[in-house]
């Protein structure tokens, strides 16, 4: 974590990062559920039988391409925050791939996904389980351009 901004001496990359998430991820499954809902006529509505795993699918599609293309999904956009790995760069394919796989884990088994609310309330950097396991960070966009 040397190269990411010491929360301490420069707090304003953390600041309300955690709200913000909140924020992102509200606007996330948002914007999924409109995906789901405008695919779901176009398979003569068969897809209400699959539907969880219909909206499983496109999460992660939508997560990977949006965090791969701009360390960011649009709900991050949104809220003016970014992901960054230890080394301080943005996202490629193989991170984003990574990070959703651990969001999507987290969801799957909800222990940890109460761990890692609990993690980014209380860490300094603000970080969740899956940031903490793989060394990655969501700071503020504009303290970070």
């Amino acid at each position: 974590m040397f190269h990411l901004p010491d929360p301490d001496r420069q707090p304003q990359f953390y600041d309300a990062v955690p709200a913000k998430r909140l924020i992102a991820w509200v606007v996330d499954t948002l914007l999924v559920v409109v995906l789901c809902v405008l695919i779901v006529p176009f398979t003569a509505f068969t897809a209400l039988f699959f539907l969880p795993f219909l909206f499983a699918v496109l999460n992660f599609i939508y997560r990977v391409a949006t965090l791969a293309s701009g360390s960011a999904t649009l709900g991050m956009r949104f809220a003016a925050i970014e992901f960054r790995t230890a080394a301080g760069e943005r996202f490629d394919t193989g991170t984003a791939v990574l990070h959703t796989c651990g969001y999507i884990l987290s969801f799957m088994v909800p222990i940890l996904q109460v761990i890692s609310v609990i993690m980014m309330l209380t860490t300094a950097r603000g970080q969740g389980l899956t940031d903490t396991v793989i060394g990655t960070v969501a700071l503020n966009r504009r303290a970070a351009a």
